[in-house]
């Protein structure tokens, strides 16, 4: 429902900036409006076609883990944690599973494994869902999991960065660790207080705890090399980790004397049907997104802000990074781009370069998130899942804004 009301405001907002525009003198807005449609359906139409190979890929890879054991045995291992952080979940139920390698997957940066396993992890909660068209716990607490986007390699964020000529592109590793660790304790932390989830739970505070202390340990370790051992480091361990899943999930299933080949197979099939099921959803909240850029909503939106700030006396110079900032929750694509404007405009070592690159690393996709895992699954009624998801990202975003004061100055 809030997914409907947000939807339809993007129109008639980009609808009423068109009018004025027009009224000012300003024809061109409306054409705008209208090639943004046709564009923003067009992409969410290949971003679609586009994942079906990796979800034939990682869905097939799914399936001979769970043939082999290997998930049910991360399922009981993560037990204990994951039933204090989703307690309507069964106890050993295989979305434990499932949930473990989304979160990996998204702290490695590996973008392509991740929604595969995200998928499967809503159509198993689905599956568990009482109320097919409403929104469960389980799926919002994973959801905003997944909306704060804990990174530990952002990789891309680095590479763009050096191609973009950075003096050092691995500066802001330890910026955006920061801020995005800020941001997943912020959304487990409204969400738990959202579901009444005992966060003070030993069991749960022992493993948040131990969250903290594995990015301190990642921030120490990182800090200790030079920014081309950094680079080769992130790229060998993301490589490394992700190839080691399937060859130890193949091994497991020939072990476990499993036709690796058939259940790879079987697996797959079901990577086509969840990308054409995601196409409407897609479509929907991409071409909203778009007429409402497209209109200068959201350039009226910075403008409004800059002004307000610097009303108030305060140092405006982080307003030129939050277009990614906004357009982050919306699109990451869009956000992506306008990170590397930013650093076109301003340097790739500005403040304002360097605080765009804190944004685009520091939250996830939102909207896009909302509408690829809800829409595999036809929820209807999102319940909860906005509000937190987005408290999530401004707690990212603030987050990031002061990191970013901290170790580069304006």
């Amino acid at each position: 429902m809030v997914l409907n009301y947000i939807w339809i405001a993007f129109f008639v907002i980009a609808f009423l900036f068109a009018v004025i525009s027009l009224c000012m003198g300003d024809a061109t807005v409306f054409q705008k409006i209208v090639d943004s449609t046709f564009d923003s359906s067009k992409n969410a139409f290949e971003i679609s076609i586009g994942l079906t190979g990796v979800l034939a890929l990682w869905l097939g890879i799914m399936k001979i883990g769970e043939r082999a054991g290997a998930v049910n045995f991360l399922t009981r291992l993560l037990s204990p944690i994951f039933t204090k952080l989703f307690p309507e979940l069964p106890k050993n139920h295989p979305v434990m599973g499932s949930i473990f390698m989304n979160i990996a997957c998204n702290m490695l940066g590996l973008d392509n494994a991740a929604t595969p396993t995200g998928l499967k992890a809503m159509q198993q909660m689905q599956e568990l869902n009482k109320k097919k068209d409403t929104a469960t716990n389980p799926m919002i607490m994973f959801l905003v999991l997944n909306t704060s986007g804990l990174t530990i390699i952002p990789t891309t964020i680095l590479s763009i960065r050096a191609s973009m000529g950075a003096a050092v592109p691995t500066d802001v590793f330890i910026p955006i660790l920061l801020a995005t660790t800020v941001a997943t304790l912020a959304g487990i932390i409204i969400t738990g207080l959202w579901q009444h989830i005992n966060l003070l739970d030993p069991v749960l505070l022992i493993t948040l705890l131990t969250l903290v202390s594995f990015v301190g340990v990642v921030i120490w370790g990182f800090g200790q090399m030079d920014k081309d051992t950094m680079a080769t480091v992130t790229n060998l361990a993301s490589n490394l980790i992700l190839l080691s899943i399937i060859v130890a999930f193949i091994v497991a299933g020939f072990a476990k004397k499993v036709n690796v080949y058939d259940a790879f197979v079987d697996g797959a099939k079901d990577g086509f049907t969840t990308a054409v099921r995601i196409i409407p959803y897609l479509v929907a909240m991409l071409v909203g997104i778009g007429v409402f850029r497209a209109s200068g909503a959201m350039d009226m939106l910075i403008n409004g802000i800059a002004w307000c700030v610097k009303q108030c006396g305060l140092n405006t110079d982080f307003v030129g990074a939050l277009p990614t900032a906004f357009m982050k929750p919306l699109s990451g694509s869009g956000a992506r781009g306008l990170m590397v404007e930013a650093m076109k405009n301003y340097g790739a070592d500005s403040f304002v370069g360097r605080l765009s690159c804190l944004f685009q690393g520091s939250t996830d996709t939102t909207f896009y998130i909302l509408a690829v895992y809800f829409g595999c699954v036809n929820i209807k009624y999102t319940r909860h899942a906005v509000a937190c998801g987005l408290l999530a990202d401004f707690a990212g975003v603030l987050a990031a804004i002061a990191v970013a004061y901290v170790f580069f100055g304006a």
